[in-house]
């Protein structure tokens, strides 16, 4: 991608390159977002190679249209079926032509299954990835059907496109590859994770050991990691069942919290 960040040290032997595909009607949304912090850095230093591709470029008609009226009327414009088809397409038959695997589909979506720590990790384990980002009033039921493509949604609420989310899954997927993070132990230990039971973290603290007065546990400073790993995970499980006690439920059921936090 274009205006990578200085380049990092080489990717590590055996450590695989992921590749993602966005398809998008605006590319240069994700310019600014993608040269930064550990995203950069990951692409500078071979981790992930991400690639931005303008689904107008798959219409073919004189206007590079994507998008009509709804079949049986409605507000808004549905976008059409045969760009994103084109467009999929091209990146899964450039794969073939090098012997790569077929690459995992994702279209962002309002209706999708909610992503949550699970999926990402999930995700973080494909070796090559296809981001379609919606736009308008939705894409044409036929795309979701027959790629075939997982439907994911960041939340409950409704924003103007899928490039907003597609953002989102990239630095939930990218943070969990190895290397991708300076400290090896962050991505265990972060809230939702399988190092802190699928729960929220605990509160953590910095120097100064008093500000304004209010002062670091002293547990913290006891020197005494068993204890010092107790405190954490009954505050954890306390934040948890304080802030969102939905997660407790859906640990005993076996399930997992939603995107990681950064």
């Amino acid at each position: 991608m274009p205006g990578q960040p200085e380049p990092a040290p080489a990717r590590a032997p055996g450590t695989q390159l992921v590749r993602i595909h966005i398809v998008t009607l605006f590319p240069e949304m994700f310019e600014g977002p993608f040269r930064s912090s550990i995203i950069g850095r990951a692409a500078a230093s071979g981790l992930v190679d991400i690639s931005l591709l303008q689904l107008r470029d798959h219409a073919y008609d004189k206007h590079r249209t994507v998008d009509d009226e709804p079949y049986g009327g409605g507000p808004g414009m549905v976008m059409k079926p045969g760009p994103i088809f084109e467009a999929v397409e091209s990146i899964i038959e450039a794969g073939e032509r090098t012997g790569r695997p077929r690459p995992r589909v994702v279209l962002l979506s309002a209706q999708g299954q909610r992503l949550n720590q699970t999926i990402a990790r999930e995700l973080a384990e494909e070796p090559e990835l296809i981001l379609v980002c919606g736009h308008y009033e939705g894409v044409d039921e036929r795309v979701a059907e027959h790629l075939p493509a997982d439907e994911i949604s960041i939340g409950d609420y409704i924003l103007t496109g899928g490039e907003l989310p597609a953002m989102v899954l990239v630095d939930a997927v990218v943070r969990l590859l190895p290397g991708a993070l300076g400290c090896g132990d962050s991505a265990p230990g972060d809230s939702f994770s399988p190092g802190v039971g699928g729960l929220l973290d605990g509160p953590v603290y910095t120097r100064p050991y008093d500000f304004r007065g209010w002062k670091v546990p002293d547990v913290l400073l006891s020197g005494d990691h068993a204890r010092v790993d107790e405190w954490r995970k009954q505050q954890g499980l306390e934040r948890t069942r304080s802030r969102r006690p939905d997660l407790l439920d859906s640990e005993a059921a076996g399930g997992s919290g939603e995107a990681a936090d950064d």
